[in-house]
């Protein structure tokens, strides 16, 4: 009798186990760029695979790039199973993008959410264009969710103005209670714990978190902002270097080895495409032939420069995000490109600053002209040993055609023939100076 209660008991239990719904905890507690975003990818895929019942985001951020927050918006309004964020203090700008987009929200005492303007790096905002796309992604986002677009829009836009709740100077942010009196969050949670009971109505419940392997972690890091503007320097630099010195050295194995760790994990994660690797390498080849093929520096040099930007930059932005809503929107370059030139700005200047220090003598010696005309030499300046020399004779040492090089008592000056031309060799008489040069012509017989 005593065995049977016994399997009975654990009959209970396993069923009761396998009644207990599955929630899958995403953790993104960090700025939104590309490395959160294949963070939320690879958990999204293992929830997936599990066929939890629940999707849960652990948020906590200031922002971040746009693009990769609307990526991360497209892929949880794509989710068949239901999910909700919990706010565990701040979901502020791109974070608020993200949590409208989730089915239920969730804040802790004392967060906020909201303040969605579209920035640069200074924090200045962007112009109107940039800001008409975030607008556009809030307010269908909120439209989606059932939430209010206008109050979505006024997140963004400090022009719009909702009675009794924001004026028209400034953007819009909710505490936890004003969000849950507007609809924009479920309720008050004062721990991830009690915010997993209130989304599945339950406190029995299976918990499955994402792993990251060693392979991930790397990948991670190599897309970390701050990572790829270090290979951007490393990049330019290595060029740079190597352009002090012949052959192939040490810079250019830095260069090529820092592309193909800033190119490599955005191509594995497919925000890369095989064309923007190809503008990258023709804007270097562009920039090399303007050097040392072409000279002076004109519009293959420029043309090479922007290749290289617009290749690096258009490399970190998924491609479907420029016309994802019917037109070309810039606002996703923003950031892009202004960590690539701030970043190229950075290492030219560190670049030459080394250069000076370490290569003084070889700084461009390829393309540079190095050859040093001094007094003890026997050269001087058009403005040194003029006087008294009108009447002298002088041996023409370059071919003056009309204007070329003569000397006289062991130095040299500029001079032009009066009449005609004289060749190397040929003696000339000094008639007069002026405007710096000796004024010459064969000497009367």
């Amino acid at each position: 009798m005593r065995r049977i209660s016994l399997l009975l008991a654990l009959f209970i239990a396993s069923m009761a186990a396998a009644q207990s719904p599955t929630i899958f905890v995403l953790e993104i507690k960090e700025e939104i760029n590309n490395s959160s975003l294949r963070k939320f990818s690879k958990g999204v895929e293992r929830a997936l695979k599990l066929e939890v019942d629940y999707l849960m985001l652990h948020l906590n951020t200031y922002g971040g790039a746009v693009d990769a927050a609307d990526s991360i918006r497209t892929k949880l309004l794509n989710l068949k199973i239901p999910t909700a964020v919990y706010i565990d203090n701040q979901a502020v700008s791109a974070g608020a993008l993200i949590s409208i987009a989730c089915d239920s929200i969730y804040m802790k005492g004392g967060g906020t959410i909201g303040a969605a303007t579209v920035v640069d790096q200074t924090g200045t905002p962007a112009p109107d264009k940039y800001q008409s796309f975030m607008r556009a992604v809030m307010r269908s986002t909120a439209q989606v969710q059932g939430r209010d677009p206008n109050i979505a829009e006024a997140m963004v836009d400090p022009t719009i103005s909702i009675k009794g709740l924001i004026d028209s100077t400034k953007v819009l942010s909710f505490t936890a209670s004003e969000a849950i009196e507007h609809n924009y969050c479920e309720a008050e949670a004062d721990s991830l714990e009690e915010a997993l009971q209130l989304f599945t109505a339950s406190t029995n419940f299976n918990i499955e978190r994402e792993k990251i392997t060693l392979l991930d972690r790397v990948i991670l890091a190599l897309l970390l902002p701050f990572v790829q503007g270090i290979l951007l320097m490393v990049i330019v630099g290595g060029i740079y270097f190597e352009l002090q010195s012949p052959g192939i050295g040490f810079p250019s194995l830095a260069a090529v080895t820092a592309a193909f760790l800033y190119f490599a994990p955005l191509y594995l994660e497919g925000i890369a495409q095989y064309w923007e690797i190809l503008l990258f390498a023709l804007g270097v080849i562009l920039l090399l032939i303007e050097i040392f093929v072409i000279p002076g520096f004109g519009i293959t040099g420029i043309s090479g420069i922007i290749l290289i930007i617009l290749g690096l930059s258009f490399a970190m932005v998924e491609n479907d995000l420029f016309y994802r809503y019917g037109s070309f929107n810039f606002a996703v370059l923003v950031r892009p490109v202004s960590i690539v030139v701030t970043a190229l700005f950075f290492s030219l200047a560190g670049s030459l600053y080394l250069a000076g220090k370490f290569l003084p003598k070889r700084s461009f010696s390829k393309i540079s002209l190095q050859t040093v005309l001094s007094n003890q030499e026997g050269f001087v300046s058009s403005s040194e040993g003029l006087e008294g020399v009108v009447g002298e004779r002088a041996v023409v040492k370059s071919a003056m055609r009309p204007s070329g090089k003569v000397e006289i008592g062991g130095r040299w000056y500029d001079a032009i023939m009066v009449r005609g031309m004289a060749e190397l060799g040929d003696i000339v008489e000094v008639i007069k100076v002026e405007g710096g040069r000796l004024h010459c012509q064969y000497p009367s017989q």
